[in-house]
């Protein structure tokens, strides 16, 4: 199968012509028609075979967690999802692989609203990317600057859970089969992210700053801090952990992979104090659970962790994953 049969067979179908899309798949260019009073902004992911997951991997759950990682950007800037192009590098056109990725990645597009507009494909290791569009109020969205002193911390869901999902891999030699329901959910965590769309557009009016969780709460909360010319303080005892990660391990190495563990793909968001009111009520009724987990401080005070009010010793802003650290580093 070559390179164009293979994007007729298995993607054209994935994107829905409505009046958004002037031409979408199949020409040099996708031409996008942007509703008045609406700005564009856009983002990009790649997942790399030995580097965001291991060998061997079910392309279904490859594809659900490349999707959900690109859309989770959206969420962080208060955007509704639109379009979606989709850049594959594969080591051969192995079909069975392409059938079961493209399924997934077709079921994920949908739930999110977001539809394939082009792409293009190429022979090499194992390497994908997704570019996506969505849309904000002109002159709108949310920003990693804009955090004042006193501003509330917070994320939304739980954090650690994808970590535990990656150890869980790590260590498949010694897991018991069959897995727990436990584990299971949070190899679910890692595989299949969640982007928190409704959250995002939810808090967009009320929030000053967010981003979302990648690389671990303490490094994005970082960038909030460099963006925006604050320091911060984090209570560890009020960080939000779930039933599963708590069953899986002990409750501080919870807390560490909460603070730096990476890849949960909640969001990360501050709130002026007297914001907080009026957004805890709508809260109460939004099917994603919020943790306020600490405050904007001076930038003098720099990230500090705490126990209980008790200062601890903190990695500082850069812990967390990064892909060209010196050896040994994060």
């Amino acid at each position: 199968m070559d390179e164009f049969a293979l994007i007729r067979h298995y993607f054209s179908r994935l994107t829905d012509n409505d009046a958004s899309i002037v031409v979408g798949i199949g020409d040099d260019c996708a031409q996008l028609r942007v509703p008045p009073g609406m700005d564009l902004v856009l983002s990009i992911d790649t997942l790399v075979e030995g580097t965001h997951f291991l060998p061997g991997t079910d392309p279904g759950r490859i594809a659900s967690r490349l999707m959900g990682a690109a859309v989770s950007d959206l969420a962080a800037m208060g955007a509704e999802p639109a379009w979606f192009t989709l850049a594959l590098t594969l080591p051969s056109a192995d079909e069975p692989w392409l059938a079961a990725f493209a399924e997934s990645l077709g079921a994920c597009a949908r739930r999110f609203g977001i539809r394939l507009v082009g792409g293009d494909t190429t022979r090499g290791p194992l390497t994908l990317s997704v570019q996506v569009q969505g849309l904000v109020p002109a002159g709108r969205g949310l920003h990693r600057g804009g955090a004042g002193v006193g501003d509330l911390v917070c994320v939304s869901g739980t954090l650690g859970d994808s970590r535990a999902g990656l150890d869980i891999q790590l260590r498949a030699d010694i897991q018991p089969d069959p897995l727990p329901a436990t584990s299971q959910r949070l190899l679910q965590r890692f595989f299949a992210p969640q982007p928190r769309l409704s959250t995002g557009l939810l808090i967009a009016d009320y929030a000053s700053s967010c981003i979302d969780i990648s690389d671990g709460l303490l490094a994005d909360l970082g960038h909030i801090l460099r963006a925006s010319a604050v320091g911060a303080r984090i209570e560890r005892h009020q960080l939000p952990l779930s039933e599963a990660l708590r069953a899986y391990t002990g409750i501080e190495q919870a807390r560490d992979w909460a603070l730096s563990g990476g890849e949960d793909f909640e969001l990360c968001f501050t709130v002026p104090a007297a914001r907080w009111e009026t957004l805890a009520a709508q809260l109460q009724h939004h099917d994603v659970p919020v943790s306020c987990v600490g405050e904007i401080l001076p930038a003098s005070a720099g990230l500090r962790l705490e126990n209980d009010g008790a200062a601890v010793q903190t990695p500082g802003l850069d812990a967390g994953y990064n892909h060209f650290a010196p050896a040994g580093g994060t």
